[in-house]
């Protein structure tokens, strides 16, 4: 079971997120054919009203279709050189404490055994778990947790780091129990759910609660849209069940925070449905690049925009020639809707365009301007040869601005040429008073302002002219680049 400290979860509001660098693109396999042959679907019907001996009978219907993982796990460790081992052969006598400089460090192995969870999703023997409960394993062990405790190796069909799931399959010769794929989106906070996995060990473990929230993120990966839930989590459930009151399932318990009592997280099912039969007939998930940089839309920057609410996300890069630019979406639009499906926030886009393959036609909203605008982009598969277009400009005196806290200068041409890039347009922020409206807005040293309030900076001449304007206001939008990335930076001036 993964934990996760406060501060982790703190960490993870990130400024922006690369879309662009490793969208899972996978099947539509909702509707297909052979989804519905490999697995189980929910019939999208009413869970029945609590009774007293709800919980009572699903435990005794679902409880056989989950099962105790148990994996050995080979860990290699260097040992540390000193102190000098004694006694010494020639050779290290030879050498002396440089001895290890030249023919490395001692190597030491030994075997890790650790326990999981998880569930049969088909009779052949087909079972959802995490993948960090098998990772690096060189055995499987799968028992069935009904009274005749059989046990099984397993071997890894598939798996997926990025949303920390693994298909792994057993050959028990005979049909084996399974359970329904429930809906994930149809959940709702305050509905009971019910765990079932193997918390230290503790085999056929069962706990109820409600789901406290949906769409957490705890910083576990690109795709965090976490289930939270009070329902009892601990160490071992990892890959298990969590159910609904129709005893379908509707996430995979997955993490918890450390030392926190209550609270444990699981990945919604429907994430899951989107790669299945890629991870069964690949064993890997192929991913696309739609080639943009985005970032929340916070209520300063919504202001910017004209818009009334926070919404959607802010496009604040564009990689030439991807799917993205060529759909003619551009730096400063905010993308509300993808694939028909609404945006409304940063940490959304990443979810959505998983589940679509490379290859597919997509329609895209955008408000640019303060009107939508409606695009069509063709998602892509990753390529490695991503290239900016950051460079320089003619030098002039540098300007200060008082109001506002920034000390700014052209673009040093070494400092293009340091880093192999052309065509800078923009100016360099050589300094930041951390006590000024730019400090407190996250402007830092080493930034290059290349737009102020929607206006074009190419140089120290737009810069003076847009910053005289922009200070006679109360929001000053600058749009600046920060190493191979581009950011939208709103700052509050001082009353």
């Amino acid at each position: 079971m993964k934990t996760y400290g406060i501060k982790t979860i703190l960490l993870v509001a990130f400024v922006s997120v690369l879309v662009g660098v490793a969208i899972t693109a996978s099947l539509d396999v909702t509707e297909s054919t052979v989804a519905q042959n490999f697995w189980k679907e929910s019939d999208n019907g009413e869970p029945p009203a609590i009774g007293p001996n709800s919980f009572v009978a699903l435990a005794k219907k679902l409880s056989p279709a989950v099962v105790n993982i148990s994996t050995t796990q080979v860990i290699r460790e260097r040992q540390p050189a000193m102190p000098f081992p004694e006694p010494r052969t020639p050779f290290e006598d030879f050498f002396g404490e440089d001895f290890y400089k030249f023919f490395g460090e001692p190597e030491r192995e030994f075997k890790r055994q650790s326990l999981g969870s998880g569930f049969i999703i088909n009779e052949e023997g087909y079972i959802l778990t995490n993948n960090h409960t098998i990772e690096n394993a060189t055995e499987i062990i799968v028992t069935l947790t009904g009274k005749k405790k059989k046990e099984y190796k397993a071997e890894v069909i598939g798996k997926d780091e990025k949303i920390d799931i693994a298909l792994i399959k057993v050959d028990a010769g005979e049909d084996l129990p399974v359970v329904a794929l429930g809906d994930s989106d149809r959940l709702e906070v305050g509905a009971w759910v019910v765990a079932i996995g193997n918390p230290f060990g503790l085999g056929g473990t069962v706990t109820a609660g409600i789901v406290s929230q949906k769409g957490r993120i705890i910083g576990a990966g690109p795709y965090d849209d976490f289930i939270q839930t009070d329902a009892s989590i601990n160490p071992g459930n990892s890959g298990g069940p969590l159910f609904d009151l129709k005893g379908e399932v509707v996430g995979i318990n997955t993490a918890i925070i450390a030392g926190g009592q209550g609270i444990g997280f699981a990945i919604p099912v429907n994430m899951v449905k989107d790669i299945l039969i890629q991870l069964k007939e690949t064993g890997k998930i192929t991913r696309g690049w739609i080639g943009v940089t985005v970032q929340e839309v916070t209520r300063d920057i919504a202001e910017a925009f004209g818009l009334e609410e926070p919404t959607g996300a802010l496009i604040s890069s564009v990689v030439p020639d991807d799917p993205a630019d060529k759909a003619g979406i551009k730096s400063g639009d905010i993308l509300v809707e993808f694939d028909d499906k609404e945006v409304a926030g940063m940490n959304d886009l990443p979810r959505l365009v998983a589940a679509v393959p490379p290859g597919k036609e997509v329609r895209v909203k955008v408000i640019r301007d303060g009107k939508e605008k409606k695009l069509t982009l063709t998602v892509a598969k990753k390529r490695d040869d991503g290239k900016g277009h950051e460079a320089a400009e003619e030098e002039s005196e540098s300007v200060p601005e008082k109001k506002i806290g920034l000390t700014v200068q052209p673009i040093p041409v070494e400092m293009a040429e340091g880093l192999g890039i052309e065509d800078i347009e923009g100016v360099l922020v050589t300094a930041v008073n951390p006590d000024s409206p730019a400090g407190n807005a996250g402007l830092k040293r080493g930034d290059i302002i290349k737009a102020i309030n929607k206006k074009p900076v190419r140089g120290i001449a737009e810069y003076r002219k847009e910053i005289k304007a922009a200070v006679e206001g109360d929001l000053i939008l600058f749009f600046v680049m920060r190493g191979k990335n581009t950011i939208f930076v709103t700052v509050k001036l001082a009353e």
